[in-house]
């Protein structure tokens, strides 16, 4: 499986969200290590550099991620927010965050692992009391559990990305209309 980071979902918070994928079958933890975790906060353009990590900050992180996939899943479905997910959430995003500098060569962010996480925590808390909060969809893959922000006209997508769901489903639905059509018949 390819092990690049993914960032399908519209909103930084939602992508940190699906980094355990295929929640529902395979589970396949994108945070192995501390390596991978910050490659992620490096990926998705959080920080710029990030200091060592240890498997303390991957708990952390994989904690803070888990409240936030089931506070995100209870507001897409109208529930009231789980209240053991929310202290972790608001713990989290307590901490002291990322803090850009200005530099002779531009803004430069290093941070810590903790740094990080807090950011994407308070990203999160934006997410989950702001105006997206209606667009939020999860993929119409069976195997997927990414949830991502509808901005589509009409409200009409129905996977987190082309290239990571969209493109295997459309393909297969053009394979079955082929086999459907009559041998000898033409476009």
């Amino acid at each position: 499986m390819n092990l690049n980071h993914v960032f399908v979902c519209g909103h930084p918070a939602l992508d940190f969200a699906a980094t355990l994928r295929a929640r529902r079958s395979t589970r396949f933890e994108m945070f192995v290590t501390p390596e991978r975790l910050n490659a992620w906060y490096v990926e998705s353009g959080l920080v710029d550099t990030i200091t060592p990590g240890t498997e303390d900050d991957v708990r952390a992180a994989i904690t803070v991620r888990e409240a936030l996939y089931q506070l995100i899943t209870n507001r897409r479905l109208g529930e009231d927010f789980d209240r053991e997910a929310l202290a972790v959430l608001n713990g989290a995003a307590r901490k002291v965050p990322v803090t850009p500098q200005l530099t002779l060569a531009g803004r430069h962010t290093e941070a810590t692992p903790s740094q990080a996480l807090a950011t994407v925590a308070r990203q999160a808390v934006e997410l989950l009391s702001g105006p997206d909060m209606p667009l939020l969809k999860e993929c119409d893959n069976p195997e997927c559990t990414r949830v991502y922000i509808d901005r589509s006209r009409g409200m009409r997508r129905h996977w987190c990305g082309m290239e990571s769901c969209g493109n295997k489903y459309k393909a297969a639905a053009y394979r079955a209309r082929k086999k459907a059509v009559p041998a000898g018949a033409t476009d």
